[in-house]
């Protein structure tokens, strides 16, 4: 099937959080992301940035969802490295690095909320 161009070009999920300002600075002090934008006054979105993902904020009081319960897979050149850094910085390990049947190396992470964030990368290159 062809979409003749007109197809998908990026994605960008958006995380529910109580603690607008809490989660800006979860996300770029433990985590590593830039502050890519903030809007409206007192914030209520935000967007942060790491790389080729980006990843959107919006405080619980502006949508039906409730704030946690998402997940974001993350994929990286060397996971291993990327937990070192994540847990010198102090993010929230959930789980520690292992390596899965299905071929990929993973751990995850949780932000304030219990939004998670696995981070992975294949197997094959951690052998």
């Amino acid at each position: 099937m062809s979409d003749h161009g007109t197809g998908p070009t990026g994605c960008v999920a958006v995380f529910v959080v109580t603690d607008i300002d809490a989660s800006i600075d979860y996300y770029r002090d433990a985590m590593g992301f830039d502050v890519a934008f903030t809007y409206g006054e007192p914030t209520y979105f935000a967007g942060v940035c790491r790389g080729e993902v980006t990843l959107y904020l919006q405080l619980m009081s502006q949508t039906p969802r409730p704030p946690g319960g998402s997940w974001l897979c993350i994929f990286v050149g060397d996971v291993d490295a990327m937990h070192r850094e994540l847990v010198e910085s102090g993010a929230e390990i959930l789980k520690e690095p292992a390596s899965y049947p299905y071929g990929m190396r993973e751990f995850n992470v949780e932000d304030p909320d219990g939004n998670t964030i696995i981070y992975g990368s294949p197997a094959e290159a951690h052998a």
